[in-house]
């Protein structure tokens, strides 16, 4: 049987052969803090994380502007009901951000849109 200690870290080794043991905690913060700045999309985190409260969530925005500085892209957004009004967009490079409602959200970076 593997020691709880171990199960809940993970083991890196840098390039002197030297071992480094993260906590699991830290991974799960590194994938939500870079999931909130891919998508900005904080409804969509807290449904990765399993976060009850979104106030739990918003922390993540906090760790993102501190890393990122802030960085915000602009985007086009548009929005597919069917399938028929998704296939354009699709062509037009859009990419799917979320759905709500059963209604589809599409996004495009404003400096990608011609």
């Amino acid at each position: 049987m593997i020691p709880d200690e171990y199960v809940s870290k993970i083991v890196k080794i840098d390039e002197n052969g030297i071992y480094y043991f993260l906590a699991r905690a830290r991974f799960r913060h590194w994938k939500a803090t870079t999931l909130y700045h891919q998508t900005k999309d904080l409804l969509y985190v807290q449904r990765f994380l399993g976060h009850r409260s979104i106030s739990n969530t918003m922390l993540y925005i906090q760790i993102e502007e501190a890393l990122f500085g802030g960085e915000t892209e602009q985007y086009v957004c548009k929005v597919a009901r069917t399938i028929e009004e998704a296939l354009p967009l699709l062509e037009q490079g859009f990419t799917e951000a979320s759905d709500f409602d059963g209604v589809k959200i599409y996004r495009k970076p404003k400096n990608l849109v011609h």
